[in-house]
């Protein structure tokens, strides 16, 4: 078979794959391999609501992975068809099931599904802040399962936007994409280099957009407990690093610190926890706002 380059740099585009050949190599890669996702712009999606936001929401899928010669769902049948039809129709590739399996990442035998999606452009003017706009920044953090579980608060509590800044953990590692149940196809998530890059889009928003967005940080030494930080107008939520906390950066921009008052023995809350806190506080707040 000739070979000749895909839209992302692959191999010949087979439909059908009973070998590990290049391609299968290619999609194997996306588990683990950081570098190798960011090279192809392209990441793996695994199970039924992940896979079915990502299509609800119009994200871009360049193939769709089902087993060879395998009866089908009427779930996966119908997704099919809705992915494959319209301006982004994703390629359908059947994948012998043992291959199939190593690609699903699971001991229980090959997936219905797994689609291969494109990853979108980490611009800051994706994420659109009206005036009580809600965006959430994890500062540096070092697991990938806390950046779903964050971008999952952050969608169930209104945010309209996740920011991801520094030495992080993979925002499309398999592990965050998966902690996320979808909701990182359901609003956008963008990685930032530094907090200058930020700060920069803040001013900008404030300066020609009339979006006050003003920065409110988490930390255990906070100035305001976060009952008492007023958090009903646009507000960037800045949650540290798992271990470390915010950044000298970080805590020098912030117009407010807020803290979390706990008690017992712990003496510090997962970020991700941390983070749902704040977003539903936020949520609170803005509804008692809305009934008075």
């Amino acid at each position: 078979m000739s070979r000749k380059a895909g839209r992302s740099g692959s191999p010949a585009r087979e439909r059908r794959i009973g070998t590990r050949n290049a391609r299968f190599q290619q999609w194997q890669a996306l588990l683990d391999n950081r570098t190798k996702r960011h090279q192809a712009g392209e990441f793996l999606v695994h199970g039924v609501r992940p896979i079915t936001l990502a299509v609800d929401h119009g994200w871009p899928l360049r193939a769709l992975l089902r087993p060879t010669d395998t009866p089908l769902s009427a779930w996966a049948t119908d997704l099919i068809a809705r992915a494959t039809g319209g301006q982004h129709a994703a390629q359908v590739v059947d994948v012998a099931p043992p291959l199939l399996a190593e690609l699903g990442d699971k001991a229980a035998g090959a997936p219905e599904l797994i689609a291969v999606a494109e990853m979108p452009p980490d611009r800051l003017d994706r994420i659109v802040v009206p005036p009580d706009g809600l965006v959430l920044l994890f500062d540096r953090p070092a697991n990938p399962g806390n950046i779903g579980t964050l971008v999952r608060s952050a969608d169930a509590f209104g945010a309209c936007g996740v920011i991801v800044t520094g030495h992080a953990a993979d925002v499309y590692d398999p592990r965050a994409v998966r902690a996320s149940t979808g909701s990182l196809f359901a609003l956008p998530v963008v990685r930032q280099g530094s907090p200058r890059d930020v700060l920069a889009w803040v001013a900008e928003l404030r300066s020609t957009r009339g979006v006050d967005l003003q920065v409110v940080g988490t930390d255990e030494s906070g100035e305001f407990d976060v009952d008492v930080a007023d958090l009903t107008g646009a507000r960037l939520l800045v949650v540290g690093n798992e271990l470390r906390g915010m950044s000298a950066a970080w805590r020098e921009s912030c117009d407010v610190v807020a803290r979390i008052p706990i008690a017992g023995a712990a003496s510090s809350l997962n970020a991700s926890v941390a983070a749902g806190i704040m977003c539903y506080e936020a949520r609170r707040q803005r509804r008692s706002a809305a009934r008075a």
